[in-house]
């Protein structure tokens, strides 16, 4: 192997690919910092950010089948089949045989579930904010369709 000096471009680009500076280390980081604030808004409601996102599914489309909140989740059957158990035994859904199939549970918000859609979104939409602070709009969209194109690229 033959020694490159400390300035060579290739260097400088091989280091890219290393933590701290690549890309998959600071999206992970971005996801962890993310994840531990937004869970911390939801401790007082007795959340996780796995139940939010239970409760964004449903707020968006009520009474969906637990495979269709798996799909869109990307979550196997075990580890979404106890989170629906926590948040059926807090009160916050319901499941139901599908009529037309018994084989099929759907997952409806009870009273508890749907007051949240008041509540939580404004807190997410706060951190989303602060996290996003000092990029402007445009960017914060060319940044999430760059986010979109690589996971659609890696899927």
């Amino acid at each position: 192997m033959i020694a490159q000096p400390d300035n060579s471009p290739a260097l400088d680009s091989w280091q890219q690919n290393l933590a701290p500076y690549n890309v998959g280390y600071r999206i992970k980081l971005l996801s962890q910092l993310l994840t531990r604030r937004f869970t911390e808004i939801l401790e007082p409601f007795g959340l996780t950010p796995f139940h939010w996102l239970v409760l964004c599914c449903l707020w968006q489309e009520d009474g969906l089948p637990t495979s269709s909140i798996g799909d869109k989740l990307k979550q196997v059957g075990g580890t979404l089949t106890g989170v629906l158990d926590r948040m059926e035994e807090r009160g916050l859904v319901r499941r139901e045989r599908d009529l037309h199939d018994r084989r099929i549970w759907r997952i409806w918000l009870t009273h508890a579930g749907k007051d949240l859609e008041a509540v939580l979104p404004p807190l997410s939409a706060k951190l989303r904010d602060e996290a996003m602070q000092g990029i402007s709009d445009a960017d914060r969209e060319l940044f999430s369709q760059l986010l979109n194109r690589a996971i659609a690229n890696l899927s």
